[in-house]
């Protein structure tokens, strides 16, 4: 570990590629089903076996996807692109080579802000996955020197997203991914499952020192599925590069990969430049023409993006905070939305959201949607504690006592347990009364000076109306009787 006052001698300079499989139902150039999960080898065809004489066919709806991701990045969509052979031989590459885009991508001159600070894209470029191999050791399989494979993901459509080298930590480069995470979710491109490995990474880092303006010899690192993981990477990564420069050595351009349990990364081959894929034209399928109607049509489309949707919460009154860990998990921005559309407070909707709901979706490692609770369910619990039906403690209770759990309507559970809170005021003031009176020494201790044992009273007489007096009423007649 290399200590602080070294690091700071080095500036990092760090770039992302981060591959997103898209959702569509088909692959990019084939009829086969797009999905995961599959038994091995289930979900091909000819064309991604790479058979002779079969020809690719472009899927439509990828490129859909891929100018829709174009315009959440902030990319201009050229009016042309085109397909390429990008040449290398893998045993779960068929064919020999990869259709990708190489000088005419999709997508081009993005960014996205992070922080305050604007992270460049260079480009974002359409490509079909490669297939999987499955290592002895791995997936159950016995054995120690052999890999199986599986073609199932092979010519799975991909949107490869190519940062500019703006990122100068580890947790910038965190924030950037994980916000190109929510951007691709909330557009349903993606499902950005990085345990999946529907959404992949690759980290280039280099360092220099500090006030030079030539970049050092990069290293790229494969094989980072998490963003902790990513973190960790990098992290150990700059440690790695600057041991070297300090030796008196110099950091080797090669491709690494990243081992979370060793938490380190190990050489894995030479890194390759663009020539050492002798790209060429892909010669079965012709240049793409983009109309500036069809960018449009499909920018009309385009959803409420996680930035502006943290803006409107914080418009709400939302904290910072809050706004963040909600759209962070989209399943709960979507439902606290309904909520907000169905008319709910807001404030009561985040405090139950962050609150009890947070906590029962943490502790039983959910989501929402997993749950029986609706935001009609909710907006009517809220209303019910609006209007006074219901105390604010009575409603947590049947939150997550009923409504998470089973379904049930506010309306019926109250009815059915007799929930409603009291707030006659006669009623009320007979109840704390009757507590003055039957606790004499704090009554006298009260009068002493104790005057924080006035929410010893307020407890008891809660306890004994077992939570439905009203909080207010109660609060002024146990003040009003202890110092009349």
């Amino acid at each position: 570990m290399v200590d602080q006052e070294l690091r700071d001698k080095y500036e990092v300079v760090i770039g992302l590629e981060v591959h997103a499989q898209l959702k569509t139902k088909t692959k990019i150039f084939a009829p086969d089903p797009n999905i995961f999960g599959q038994e091995p080898n289930s979900l091909t065809s000819p064309i991604t076996l790479g058979m002779p004489g079969v020809l690719p066919v472009l899927n439509k709806e990828a490129v859909n996807m891929g100018i829709l991701a174009g315009l959440a990045l902030n990319c201009e969509i050229p009016s042309r692109c085109k397909f390429d052979r990008k040449q290398y031989f893998y045993p779960d590459l068929p064919k020999g080579y990869q259709i990708s885009q190489y000088d005419e991508p999709i997508c081009i001159n993005g960014y996205l802000n992070i922080n305050g600070k604007r992270i460049g894209i260079t480009r974002a470029h359409l490509e079909e996955d490669a297939g999987k191999l499955v290592h002895a050791g791995a997936d159950g399989l016995a054995g120690s020197s052999y890999s199986l494979v599986d073609l199932n993901r092979a010519g799975t459509p991909l949107l490869e997203i190519v940062s500019e080298p703006d990122m100068r930590s580890s947790e910038e480069a965190r924030n950037y991914m994980e916000e190109l995470r929510n951007i691709v979710r909330y557009i349903g491109v993606c499902d950005g499952n990085l345990e999946e490995g529907s959404m992949r990474c690759d980290a280039n880092i280099s360092i220099m020192p500090k006030g030079s303006k030539e970049f050092g010899t990069r290293a790229e690192i494969k094989n980072v599925n998490s963003f902790s993981a990513l973190q960790r990477a990098i992290e150990y990564e700059i440690d790695r590069q600057i041991e070297i420069v300090e030796d008196g050595g110099q950091v080797v351009q090669e491709t690494r990969l990243w081992d979370d349990n060793s938490r380190e990364t190990r050489s894995m081959r030479g890194k390759e430049d663009a020539h050492d894929y002798r790209y060429f034209p892909e010669p079965d399928l012709m240049p793409l023409e983009i109309s500036r109607q069809w960018v449009e049509e499909i920018r009309a489309k385009m959803p409420e993006l996680p930035s502006a949707k943290r803006e409107r919460y914080q418009s709400l009154g939302l904290s910072e905070y809050d706004a963040n860990v909600i759209v962070e998990q989209m399943g709960l921005a979507l439902f606290f939305d309904k909520v907000l559309e169905l008319g709910a407070n807001p404030k009561t909707a985040v405090n139950f959201i962050m609150g009890e709901i947070s906590a029962y979706l943490k502790e039983n490692h959910i989501e929402i949607t997993e749950t029986k609770l609706t935001p009609e369910n909710l907006t009517e619990l809220i209303n019910l504690i609006e209007k006074g039906t219901i105390s604010n403690n009575i409603g947590k209770q049947i939150l997550i006592e009923d409504m998470i759990t089973n379904g049930e309507k506010a309306s019926d559970i109250v009815e059915k347990k007799g929930l409603s809170q009291i707030s006659d005021e006669g009623a009320i003031k007979e109840i704390v009364q009757k507590i003055i009176e039957a606790n004499p020494a704090q009554v006298e201790a009260y009068k002493g000076g104790k005057t924080n044992l006035l929410g010893f009273f307020v407890g008891q007489v809660m306890k004994e109306t077992q939570g439905r007096a009203n909080p207010q009423t109660v609060n002024k007649f146990v003040k009003e009787l202890l110092e009349g």
